[in-house]
């Protein structure tokens, strides 16, 4: 609990005094890739991000969609580079057979090296991970419900080596790695085949 009301703390504080933002996606053309956003993949495959119209959004009208199919489908804010700070995103998982996830990404490289927290309606999990070189591997997970066709919310706080995520309002991992500690790029993650929507993406720190 003391790592958790110190991160809050350190955030809260460094968002006053640093970088941050949201993006709704409400001022982006339907049908295209957002401005300010790249969309990658780490592995293979053929991601497809786009915004659209949905009724849902907790931001009416725009979200942002993704609908292709590669390993590790990835959306980097490119004008955000954050060592210390949090992200955030509201996200609502629809489809997939092999997967259906929604997850954010913190201190990135580039496509194949960063830190990800995801939350998967198919196997009711929260995991957080570092990919290093491509590779994912997860250093904590803990069991959760994450109803599909639900809009949830995910956070992630850090600050050094520690990390806590909140997943609808609850710290439900509280994790140390050193792999990554320079700032680095925030965005948004999905896995394989998952159709997810994403809105109320932010982000704060320095």
């Amino acid at each position: 609990m003391k790592t958790i009301v110190t991160l809050i703390a350190m955030t809260r504080l460094m968002t006053t005094t640093g970088l941050g933002g949201t993006s709704n996606f409400d001022d982006a053309t339907p049908g295209e890739s957002p401005a300010g956003w790249t969309a990658i993949k780490t592995g293979s495959g053929s991601p497809k991000w786009t915004v659209e119209k949905n009724d849902s959004a907790p931001s009416k009208p725009n979200v942002l969609k993704q609908s292709g199919d590669a390993t590790f489908p990835v959306c980097i804010k490119h004008d955000a580079l954050i060592k210390d700070g949090y992200v955030e995103v509201r996200f609502k998982p629809v489809a997939g057979k092999e997967d259906q996830a929604g997850g954010v990404i913190w201190r990135g490289k580039d496509r194949d090296n960063y830190y990800i927290a995801r939350a998967n309606a198919l196997e009711d999990n929260v995991t957080i991970y570092h990919t290093i070189g491509g590779k994912r591997v997860s250093f904590k997970n803990v069991g959760t419900t994450v109803s599909p066709n639900t809009w949830h919310t995910l956070r992630v706080e850090f600050a050094g080596n520690k990390f806590a995520v909140i997943f609808d309002g609850k710290t439900v991992i509280e994790a140390k790695d050193d792999h990554f500690k320079d700032a680095g790029k925030v965005g948004a993650w999905t896995k394989a085949d998952s159709v997810t929507l994403f809105d109320d993406f932010s982000y704060g720190g320095k």
